[in-house]
């Protein structure tokens, strides 16, 4: 005969076990690691976004812990180790500061390629699936995008021809950008970000390419007195490209409706927006200068940059040939996907 006790459990198992998927959902913590400021624009107006956007989308089942400034531990250039490894869950860097690793994305690197942050970004999305599948693999890839025009922001001069460059050290990004101003006249100082405020400070370079959105955050603008900016008519004078990427262990690990969280807030449309968001950065940047001087290199001095950047893509290309890639392919794939976005907004 069953006692009441055992009718009020038999009863209760099957609501019990009704809530059970509710009790023992997966939540998760991402661990989110970059190198600059948690006042910067990068972490304001694109991480934390994305953050946001993936905690709401999956219920607050997905959370962000945001490791600014390398508080992880580190330098830049060991992000994408730490991304592989599952040191950290998700971060957010510049391929270019790990040069040779990522040599199809130096495409979008080359001078005067850039013609819109949005739109070059949603194109360098498509780029790497057709062009970066080996290089990519160890990660789950978020996001790749541009930043806006790389701007010259110089201590004691400003920039208004090519001569103006010549025997200045400048801090440049990535292996193409420190080749181009070389073959400009200027000696390139490789330095990640941070470094920058440092440098200027103690006269270890003259000045610094770097687009607007980056100034505050490490108070180019306080140690500098002009800045020099090509005409916005034209394509940029070079760019950078950037990457939010994901352990690929940890996406694995998600259950299928966080994975699909994640794959939602992935792709062209994300990294299009990390795009735009750096096109308004550059305006919030740039305001930060006003007590500076500014001057434009107009479009006739650039033809004569132009020349020389297309000899830079021409060693490139045969460079990449060398290396087993299809170069000119590789360049031609890269304007044709800037042109059709570009003429699509």
């Amino acid at each position: 005969m069953k006692t009441p006790a055992t009718i009020l459990r038999a009863c209760a198992l099957p609501a019990v076990l009704a809530l059970a998927p509710a009790v023992f959902a997966q939540e998760v913590t991402l661990k989110v690691h970059h190198f600059l400021p948690a006042s910067s624009y990068a972490q304001t107006m694109v991480i934390q976004p994305w953050c946001d956007r993936i905690a709401a989308d999956s219920r607050q089942r997905i959370k962000c812990q945001i490791y600014p400034s390398m508080q992880m531990g580190g330098t830049p250039p060991q992000l994408i180790e730490q991304v592989r490894d599952g040191v950290a869950d998700v971060i957010w860097t510049l391929p270019g500061y790990t040069p040779g690793r990522f040599p199809s994305l130096e495409a979008f690197e080359l001078p005067f390629v850039m013609q819109n942050p949005e739109a070059t970004s949603r194109a360098l999305w498509d780029y790497t699936q057709q062009f970066s599948q080996n290089e990519i693999r160890d990660f789950k890839p978020i996001a790749f995008h541009v930043h806006g025009d790389g701007v010259f922001h110089m201590t004691s001069k400003p920039v208004r021809t090519m001569a103006d460059l010549r025997g200045l050290k400048l801090r440049a990004p990535t292996r193409m950008t420190n080749r181009f101003l070389a073959m400009l006249g200027a000696t390139p100082v490789s330095m990640p970000v941070p470094q920058v405020g440092d440098a200027l400070s103690k006269g270890v370079i003259d000045g610094a390419v770097v687009p607007y959105e980056v100034v505050p955050s490490v108070k180019i603008g306080e140690l500098v007195k002009y800045h020099s900016e090509t005409d916005p008519a034209e394509a940029a004078f070079y760019t950078s490209t950037f990457v939010l990427a994901m352990n690929r262990a940890k996406y694995d690990a998600l259950a299928p409706e966080l994975k699909k969280v994640i794959d939602d807030n992935s792709g062209p449309t994300t990294s299009a927006a990390a795009g735009r968001a750096f096109m308004q950065a550059d305006i919030e940047g740039r305001k930060t200068t006003l007590k500076n001087t500014h001057n434009v290199i107009p479009a006739a001095e650039l033809a004569n940059w132009k020349k020389v950047g297309d000899r830079l893509s021409a060693d490139w290309v045969k460079e990449m040939d060398g290396k087993g890639y299809k170069g000119q392919q590789m360049l031609d794939g890269t304007r044709g996907l800037i042109a059709k976005y570009a003429g699509a907004r």
